[in-house]
């Protein structure tokens, strides 16, 4: 398919989705947000992308809302104010609930829904350069639709800061506060990136996307009988899959499983 503000990559294992709008720092609007709809379930279904990897080309990685598509929402029913929202929560759903690893790569600004793509992702390596805002409140908006990943990947604590006061903060604090995972040199951005893609494709893409359902549904919830029992269920069918039996069979003969990769030379 091709893709007005999108770019596609497959290569070495992963697929590279890129926010293509490098003039305007990679703003959504309507037709991106459609677009990373359609793209995400492509990926999705891509076997070559064992991971999908979300970037974004130029100066910055996402700097928020464009400025015309927000002026044009001025004038929005609520009907269409509402049917707006959820494409971009059907974005960021898609992130969180993929089958596959997502991993963000981050440069220069991730501001206000830039900042709910980098959450939704699994894994985030940023530069140093890389900023980060909540800018809603000082627009009189909320940073509503993103704030189920924020909350997860931040915390309520961290959250109340940085959602209250719209502070710009940098890669370093990121980092303190859970949303970024690396902070490498901008020279070595791409590489970094490189070696978790290698790193993530060692995993079965089955247990990976097991892995990730496992985590959705088990956070949070209360040490008793029934999540006993149904952990035990997961592990229990994990062994019995076809990966299971390849994983273990590998391992005892001494030899890659199917689905890992050749290791680099």
């Amino acid at each position: 398919m091709a893709y007005q503000t999108l770019e596609i990559e497959i290569r070495d294992g992963a697929g590279f989705l890129w926010l293509n709008r490098p003039e305007l720092r990679n703003a959504m609007n309507d037709v991106m947000i459609g677009e990373l709809v359609a793209a995400i379930a492509e990926l999705d279904a891509e076997p070559a992308a064992r991971v999908i990897v979300l970037g974004g080309r130029g100066k910055a990685f996402c700097a928020g809302a464009d400025l015309n598509w927000m002026r044009a929402a001025r004038d929005f029913t609520p009907a269409q104010a509402r049917a707006d929202s959820a494409r971009l929560a059907a974005v960021l759903r898609g992130l969180y609930e993929s089958a596959k690893p997502t991993l963000a790569r981050v440069q220069g600004a991730a501001f206000a829904g830039g900042m709910g793509l980098v959450a939704a992702c699994d894994l985030v390596i940023a530069s140093t350069e890389a900023k980060f805002c909540l800018s809603e409140v000082r627009l009189g908006l909320i940073p509503a639709m993103i704030s189920p990943y924020l909350l997860r990947a931040i915390g309520e604590r961290q959250a109340r800061r940085y959602m209250l006061s719209a502070e710009v903060f940098d890669a370093a604090q990121a980092r303190d506060i859970g949303l970024i995972h690396e902070m490498v040199a901008a020279d070595t951005l791409d590489a970094t990136v490189a070696a978790m893609v290698v790193t993530l494709a060692a995993g079965a893409p089955g247990a990976l996307g097991e892995t990730k359902r496992l985590i959705r549904e088990v956070v949070g919830r209360k040490i008793d009988d029934e999540l006993v029992a149904d952990t035990a269920a997961r592990i229990a069918a994990a062994r019995s899959s076809a990966e299971g039996q390849e994983g273990m069979a590998s391992f005892f003969e001494r030899r890659r499983p199917t689905w890992s990769p050749e290791p680099p030379k």
